[in-house]
């Protein structure tokens, strides 16, 4: 599972270090892709293989179903992990997350995010809202899980 939060440097090809505990979990490889949230998220092979095969059962008909196959497929390439430990990230997704020197590397439990600082910033404002927080997760009922 990927748990944290981390900042790193991107060099100026683009590459960023993927922290030490992450990168056991991408041996296979992974993808990067864009996020929902003007960042990036990294998946490993099966999870994005998984979320492939949802995608590709829903109909195309739809407007909404086409949409999230370009925003997942469109934006997407292979990462894979350098001897260094690290991943490059293409310059359009870059771009798209706005990413320029350095990221917030966010672990979302079967994926990790990335962000850029002042993106992350103003999410992050959100999830301190401890009120905001007790109305937005209520019906989630999250501690009966047993």
């Amino acid at each position: 599972m990927f748990l944290g939060l981390y900042r790193h440097t991107i060099d100026n090809k683009g590459r960023l270090i993927v922290p030490a505990r992450f990168r056991e979990m991408l041996e296979d490889g992974s993808y990067i892709t864009q996020g929902f949230d003007r960042n990036l998220i990294v998946l490993r092979p099966q999870t994005f293989e998984g979320i492939s095969r949802r995608v590709n059962q829903m109909s195309m008909t739809d407007p909404n179903v086409r949409l999230l196959r370009r925003l997942i497929y469109a934006a997407a390439d292979r990462a894979d992990i350098d001897r260094s430990g690290r991943i490059l990230i293409p310059q359009f997704l870059r771009d798209v997350a706005q990413i320029d020197g350095e990221a917030v590397i966010v672990g979302v439990g079967e994926y990790f995010e990335i962000w850029s600082p002042e993106s992350w910033e103003r999410h992050e404002r959100d999830l301190l809202d401890t009120e905001a927080n007790a109305q937005r997760f209520a019906t989630f009922d999250l501690f009966s899980l047993e």
